[in-house]
């Protein structure tokens, strides 16, 4: 019998029970005072009067009024690059130790977002809720001793001035608590590895020494990873060296264009559990089995705010509009995609983060993202999102009998007129023009406005069908390899014409 594991799933059945959880839009209004009262005498508190704004009747309607909207760039550009010369009270009290790399999908290079002490401790509270969260699947109680594999980067951080860089995930797994560490694969050593290739081959190595119940990453990085361990002992599926896995933590991306290649590694289904950590914060996770929607964490040290995704509110460079309405958690609505704003205990303020979310429960606060404001796709008025794009990908999945895990596209001009050429990774056999005239046909009926689109100006959609490793070799071409690495599903021209460069010479 599992005696420890018994004892542990018995824990966190009584801590799940006992606790009373705040309602969500109480906790988000005592979050945002919290955040206004702690740094009003930072250097950002009193340019933006946040002593004021906390005297006023509706201090969240007040917050919006005196506080811009601001991204990275601003952020960088106004605030942040004073926290990289050490100087101390800018946008959060104190000095800053660490800042997590955002190896991102659209920049040139990698932002630097600064991540104090207590996001830190915000992230490790975050981690354990999703844990006590586990009471909610039926999980036998010797899932609690088995292993947990975090693939995320390096925990080796990279000392520059006064402070520490690295990725948000390799940042979170150089600090786990000394408890946690018996659990915890592949262990530091091989953790501190900074290439991927090397990190994942050591695993492969060492994979039958260890009894895995949970892995946690990014979907398109673990499948790569569980290929390995399968050739490198010549099994066929991940459970034939893991035969206790049950439990896959998701991250950073939709897990659901990857479900098929997926579930073709297993010798039988899992449980899935979505999370969003982002290297500004623990955002949200799936806390319950009903659905594969995710809760919004409200009551750790990040205030939400929502702008309705409108094509009117976005600007060309993925920014917001200044004059672009918002919303509070109590204002919010299901069925609306929404730009996600974050105010949190590192420092950001009104801070685009990049992503597109919608409600599926306003009450539970629980979301799904549909995409990034980077890669909404809109010329000719096609007014394309990645959820839509998900969604034609997956019926055309269905449809041809294919897997498509990934895929990247832009909108081309061809003899002076509009197409979009879509790059499809697939190992399937199917040719490049059942696939357009299905894909094509897939979005003009999930998306009005990209049926009126290919009625005019929008000509055609062109298909280039690719091995699914050579999205993985771009990464890895653009030194940009594992951890929290996503591939950009929208280029522009300049980027799009380095892709199809790219693709040509691994090809011939």
């Amino acid at each position: 019998m599992a005696i420890i594991g018994s004892i542990i799933k018995g824990a966190i059945d009584i801590k799940q029970v006992l606790t009373l959880e705040t309602p969500h839009s109480e906790a988000q209004q005592n979050v945002l005072k919290y955040l206004l009262e702690t740094a009003k005498d930072t250097q950002f508190g009193k340019a933006y009067n946040f002593t004021t704004i906390l005297e006023s009747d509706n201090i969240q309607k007040e917050f919006a009024n005196q506080v811009p909207y601001f991204d990275y760039h601003r952020m960088e550009k106004e605030w942040w690059h004073l926290l990289l010369k050490g100087k101390e009270n800018i946008t959060w009290p104190g000095l800053v130790d660490y800042f997590a790399l955002s190896s991102g999908t659209t920049g040139k290079k990698s932002k630097r977002i600064p991540v104090t002490d207590e996001m830190i401790e915000a992230i490790r509270k975050a981690g354990i809720k999703q844990i006590e969260a586990l009471s909610n699947y039926d999980l036998p109680s010797q899932f609690f001793e088995k292993g947990i594999m975090m693939l995320g980067s390096s925990t080796d951080l990279t000392q520059k001035d006064a402070h520490f860089e690295g990725e948000i995930s390799g940042i979170s797994a150089s600090k786990i608590p000394s408890w946690f560490e018996g659990y915890y694969k592949p262990g530091e050593k091989i953790a501190k590895i900074d290439d991927w290739d090397e990190r994942v081959k050591r695993i492969a190595e060492n994979a039958k020494k260890w009894d895995i119940g949970a892995i946690s990453g990014i979907p398109s990085w673990i499948e790569l990873m569980m290929k390995e361990v399968i050739d490198y002992h010549q099994v066929t599926t991940i459970h034939d060296i893991w035969p206790n896995l049950q439990v896959y933590t998701s991250g950073g991306v939709a897990f659901e264009p990857y479900a098929k290649s997926f579930n073709q590694l297993l010798s039988h289904p899992i449980t899935i559990i979505d999370t969003y950590l982002a290297s500004e914060g623990f955002i949200a996770f799936q806390a319950r089995p009903e659905t594969d929607a995710m809760q919004l964490i409200t009551n750790n040290g990040i205030y939400f705010e929502f702008v309705p995704f409108k094509p009117e509110y976005i600007q060309s460079d993925g920014s917001l509009s200044q004059n672009a309405p918002v919303l509070n958690i109590s204002q919010v609505t299901t069925d609306e995609d929404y730009v996600l704003l974050i105010s949190t205990v590192s420092g950001t303020w009104r801070y685009l983060i990049g992503d597109t979310i919608e409600f599926t429960d306003v009450e539970r606060a629980e979301i799904k993202i549909t995409g990034r404001t980077k890669f909404f796709l809109n010329v000719v008025g096609s007014q394309l999102s990645v959820n839509k794009m998900n969604l034609a990908l997956r019926e055309v999945e269905e449809e041809l009998n294919i897997q498509i895990p990934e895929f990247t596209l832009s909108a081309v001009r061809i003899n002076n007129e509009f197409y979009h050429h879509w790059y499809l990774g697939t190992d399937s056999n199917i040719d490049n023009t059942t696939i357009a005239l299905s894909l094509d046909q897939k979005l003009k009926a999930a998306n009005k406005n990209y049926k009126v689109a290919r009625s005019k100006a929008l000509k055609g959609v062109k298909v280039t069908c690719i091995p699914s490793t050579l999205f993985s070799e771009w990464s890895g071409y653009q030194k940009k390899k594992g951890g929290q690495v996503k591939m950009e599903r929208v280029m522009g021209e300049d980027k799009f014409d380095k892709w199809q460069k790219f693709v040509a010479n691994q090809l011939h």
